[in-house]
């Protein structure tokens, strides 16, 4: 256990540090590829010119900014950090990796229409604040959660 918890920081900081932050282009790349694509789902969804640029507007008077914190990489490098921290086969930790991106993306998506929504039929910034923070981070933390739970059920634990 101890391996693990070491490892799953040491993963969790490396992963950060390469593709998360603005510290080189490939971190850069990756984000911007990531805000995109999310974007490219979202415009399946919301009204002809609901977007403009990485804006939402929910309303004349709010809008919701895509930037590199809602594209969806974080709980993705969190779980990624835990996979390669626990002790199983590479091939299998490549395809739950390959599995947990697909999902994670789509759900991320979701999580933003949901904010959208929520926000739109309600009472405005009080049901952003609850549907984001509250609402949406619960959805992204519980996926991460049961995808977790998946790869550990599905994994054969290896040593070394």
């Amino acid at each position: 256990m101890k391996q693990f918890v070491g490892l799953y920081f040491l993963f969790l900081a490396l992963l950060f540090a390469a593709f998360y932050a603005p510290t080189s282009s490939v971190s850069i790349l990756l984000n911007e590829g990531q805000r995109s694509l999310t974007i490219y789902f979202l415009d399946f969804f919301l009204a002809p010119e609901q977007r403009q640029g990485i804006d939402i507007w929910i309303n004349p008077h709010y809008k919701i900014i895509i930037t590199q914190a809602c594209n969806g990489l974080i709980p993705i490098y969190i779980l990624y950090a835990a996979i390669l921290a626990y002790p199983s086969k590479l091939l299998h930790k490549v395809l739950w990796m390959l599995l947990s991106y697909v999902i994670f993306s789509l759900v991320n998506v979701l999580r933003i229409l949901l904010v959208i929504f929520v926000t739109e039929s309600g009472e405005g910034i009080d049901d952003f604040y609850w549907s984001h923070d509250l609402l949406g981070n619960m959805l992204l933390m519980f996926t991460g959660l049961a995808l977790l739970i998946g790869f550990v059920k599905f994994s054969k634990r290896s040593r070394g």
